[in-house]
């Protein structure tokens, strides 16, 4: 085995009563602090208000966990249903393409209620979203719960049964990237107005190709529909919303949704 594999390891967890924390807890609430805090800058430097992005962000992070929570029980492992109580657990079981539709839904209703154009804050969102959920995959690496088919590849990790593919170090790696190069587009002025159809369209392609790579040999393989798993269809939702977004022209900015003259300078 290549001496380059990745070592198994396990962080050691905190309890407090009923609730376990986590390093993937810890890291999913430092992913969600840090696009929040990202797509405020990049609203700012955008010239719009980043307040609309912090009293979004309440009603967004509240809906996505309970949503991420939903389509993990309904359509990931709906053998936990036989447990009703399951259902209230939200801090147990969250599935991030779950989140990212309860985020999506929650912004059509918050923007549309504050007569507001989401499109104007397009680029802020895709500015925070790809390093906060780089941030949260880490998370998802520590805890070692996307395991792959076996392989010796040289950034598999040494399972306990051998060198597995770690989709969460994978996705991190890819998105924390995708985040870098977003950021340096926005400087530069490349895709103004439609940053966040690239990362649609680029993390739509790459999570449809990695999720062939998820183990269907462990005791808790994400559940498949016609072969293929429920994070490749929304990956497919995704590349179509982000094409339509990349070809689409981009309108005058709406008088709600700028920012007060100067002040986002």
């Amino acid at each position: 085995m290549p001496l380059a594999l990745i070592p198994w390891f396990e962080l050691p967890s905190l309890s407090l009563g009923p609730f376990t924390i986590q390093s993937f807890g810890v890291l999913s609430a430092l992913g969600i602090l840090a696009a929040v805090n990202l797509a405020a800058r990049g609203a700012r430097e955008t010239g719009k208000n980043p307040q609309v992005i912090l009293d979004f962000a309440v009603v967004g992070v509240l809906t996505g966990v309970l949503a991420g929570h939903f389509v993990h029980l309904f359509f990931y492992h709906p053998e936990e249903l036989e447990d009703p109580w399951r259902i209230l657990k939200f801090w147990e079981g969250l599935s991030s393409m779950g989140g990212l539709l309860g985020g999506v839904l929650a912004a059509a209703f918050y923007f549309r209620r504050k007569k507001i154009r989401f499109h104007d804050y397009g680029d802020a969102f895709a500015l925070g979203v790809a390093p906060g959920w780089g941030i949260a995959r880490v998370g998802c690496f520590t805890v070692h719960d996307h395991p792959g088919i076996h392989s010796d590849f040289f950034l598999a990790v040494r399972f306990p049964d051998g060198g597995r593919h770690d989709l969460g170090l994978y996705e991190a790696i890819l998105l924390l990237s995708l985040g870098a190069v977003l950021w340096v587009f926005h400087r530069r002025g490349v895709l103004r107005g439609r940053l966040l159809g690239l990362l649609a369209v680029v993390y739509g392609v790459a999570r449809f190709l990695l999720d062939f790579l998820r183990a269907r040999d462990v005791a808790y393989a994400d559940a498949r529909y016609l072969g293929l798993t429920p994070a490749q269809y929304a990956g497919i939702v995704l590349v179509a919303y982000g094409a339509w977004q990349l070809a689409r022209r981009p309108g005058p900015a709406s008088e709600a949704g700028r920012f007060a003259a100067g002040a986002g300078r």
